[in-house]
């Protein structure tokens, strides 16, 4: 799928990773729906980029607010052919640490956003990518999602996040199963450490010894690594039902 011409809904799209892909879309001549619930950097990147792009405020474990972005994503563009989920947020709480048991509405709130806000944003936009008319290779769209190394070495601390990011790999495959019929491709990225505003509070020193521990490149991922790999994801359609890597050979040790 070309992105020249293409129209995608980017969740958490105000900023990190995922302003990083819509700035990319815009810049290889599609158009972007930003979906986040940062009005201010929301806006400030959409009068940015001007008429290719949308902002809408939504919280995407709300059905009734992600109905209502993509109507409007529609109403703007005519249709969408890309969905990347970037919304998520992260959490640090042990099992059991100096003050009792992980508090359950914490762990709760982690699987909502990450897990089954990016099933929502799944279901209901594909819902409508499945009328779309097909390109010359039978294709009506392509869902990607965002993981991370935590699915598959989580950290001490991470139960919420890694169970939320794993969830996010094994449901990659079932639904790339499903929507094939309808020529919509599905694929999950797992980003390793990268230069995104979870890390935005540490010094930065902590942030240089932090990248020195990824065998190569030695250092932080930047977010236009990440949309660079969300590109070649649109416009190749042999990748499906995959989750890929991103993270310079790291493994995380426990802690």
């Amino acid at each position: 799928m070309e992105i020249a011409g293409c129209s995608a809904l980017v969740t958490g799209g105000a900023s990190g990773l995922g302003e990083a892909v819509v700035r990319k879309i815009v810049e290889k001549g599609g158009k972007a729906a930003i979906l986040d619930l940062s009005i201010e950097k929301g806006e400030r990147l959409r009068k940015e980029l001007g008429d290719a792009a949308l902002f809408i405020k939504t919280d995407v474990t709300n059905e009734q607010e992600v109905t209502a972005a993509i109507g409007a994503a529609i109403d703007k563009f005519s249709s969408f052919h890309a969905v990347i989920n970037c919304a998520g947020i992260a959490i640090g709480q042990k099992t059991v640490g100096k003050r009792g048991a992980h508090n359950l509405a914490d762990f709760s709130k982690v699987i909502e956003i990450n897990l089954i806000g990016t099933f929502n944003v799944i279901r209901l936009a594909a819902e409508k990518m499945i009328h779309n008319e097909e390109n010359e290779w039978g294709e009506r769209g392509v869902i990607i999602n965002t993981a991370s190394a935590a699915a598959f070495e989580g950290q001490i601390g991470q139960a919420a996040y890694s169970a939320s990011k794993g969830g996010i790999v094994s449901m990659t495959l079932p639904i790339a199963r499903e929507l094939a019929a309808y020529g919509i491709r599905v694929m999950s990225i797992a980003p390793g450490l990268f230069s995104t505003p979870m890390f935005d509070g540490l010094p930065e020193d902590a942030r240089i010894a932090l990248g020195k521990t990824v065998p190569f490149p030695p250092r932080l991922g930047m977010p236009a690594e990440f949309a660079k790999l969300a590109e070649s994801i649109i416009e190749n359609p042999m990748l499906n039902g995959e989750t890929i890597r991103l993270d310079g050979a790291i493994r995380m040790q426990p802690n």
